[in-house]
């Protein structure tokens, strides 16, 4: 809090904040004084003003990123992948340095060779998970950084929009190896995944009690985009269901970790590496819509809520449509419509 006196030359302002360096000044008239305190205190207040320049060198990016797994990251829904992801991170001689030395040439050098190691979709959610991390030290831990240094730094282009889906023969081969798993789980899993289309998560967080196997629907009150949806099921979907041991709990208590080891082992006894789980979803919901459904029908089951994004999700098969176009003509149709 600002301490504002009187003295010979004018009147003295001064400023002392827990972890900030003081600020002093003084003016001429009393109202000139009460206005640079507030002002001050504002900026203070909004995490503008640096911190005592000696916490900046003595705590590197690394320290802010434990605090962050130990603070934040047990709050999310996705905690395990994004304390790995951290974990990590932290690793990296760019969490060696301290907040006072760090700057965008650093974050871009790290951003750099990274695209030289992994896909630019892996780059771009680290630099996103450094950007929340340093977001949380100015805005809630009282650091006080005047700038996000990752804000500052290009992100790089990421295209990674795919079309993969099971092509002939594939969910043979599936079957096949999934002949070798030892989870009895798996193979539910993979196959409902494919009936339903929802995401991996959301299937794994599938409870009991939102499952209505007489009205043939799943309800996923907890979904990426924060909208629960409530979606049908099919007959093969109930099927998988009811072959499941219902419980006061998790209709495949399968941790992600383990899916993720099995289906990884899976895919190569398949010989299909190239396979990601959430492909099926992909599979799913071009299969739907093969059925006919509409966009808004789609958009109900899959939970998009962006048309943009369910048509990247949309891959029909040519060859269906061919079919479905046999022995239909323009001529035809528009005789048929004029009665």
């Amino acid at each position: 809090m600002a301490t504002i006196s009187k003295r010979a030359g004018g009147w003295f302002v001064q400023i002392r904040r827990k972890g900030y360096q003081p600020q002093f000044r003084t003016f001429p008239i009393k109202v000139e004084a009460e206005r640079w305190a507030r002002e001050r205190e504002a900026v203070i207040d909004r995490g503008d003003q640096p911190t005592n320049h000696r916490d900046l060198k003595r705590t590197t990016l690394g320290d802010l990123i434990t605090r962050y797994v130990d603070e934040v990251t047990p709050s999310k829904r996705s905690a395990d992948t994004e304390t790995l992801r951290l974990r990590k991170l932290a690793n990296a001689p760019l969490c060696t340095l301290l907040l006072a030395d760090l700057s965008s040439a650093a974050v871009a050098a790290y951003r750099d060779q990274r695209a030289k190691e992994v896909k630019p979709g892996t780059v771009a959610r680290e630099m996103s998970l450094l950007h929340n991390v340093i977001e949380v030290a100015r805005k809630d831990w009282g650091y006080g950084l005047t700038a996000n240094v990752v804000a500052q730094v290009r992100r790089l282009p990421v295209q990674d929009a795919r079309n993969r889906r099971l092509e002939a023969g594939e969910l043979e081969r599936l079957l096949n190896a999934l002949k070798k798993t030892r989870n009895p789980l798996v193979g539910p899993v993979i196959m409902f995944a494919i009936e339903t289309g929802m995401r991996r998560g959301e299937i794994l967080d599938l409870e009991w009690r939102y499952v209505d196997l007489e009205k043939r629907t799943a309800h996923i009150p907890h979904t990426k985009t924060g909208h629960a949806r409530t979606i049908p099921l099919t007959e093969a979907g109930v099927a998988i269901l009811k072959k499941q041991k219902a419980s006061a709990g998790k209709v495949f208590p399968l941790s992600a970790i383990a899916l993720r080891l099995s289906w990884n082992r899976l895919r190569e006894r398949a010989g299909l590496s190239d396979l990601r789980f959430h492909d099926l979803r992909h599979e799913a919901i071009s299969r739907f819509a093969e059925l006919g459904l509409t966009t808004v029908e789609l958009a109900a089951i899959s939970g998009h809520r962006d048309m943009r994004m369910l048509m990247r999700y949309t891959h029909l098969n040519p060859i269906d449509l061919a079919k479905r176009l046999a022995g239909r003509s323009w001529e035809r149709e528009t005789q048929a419509l004029q009665g």
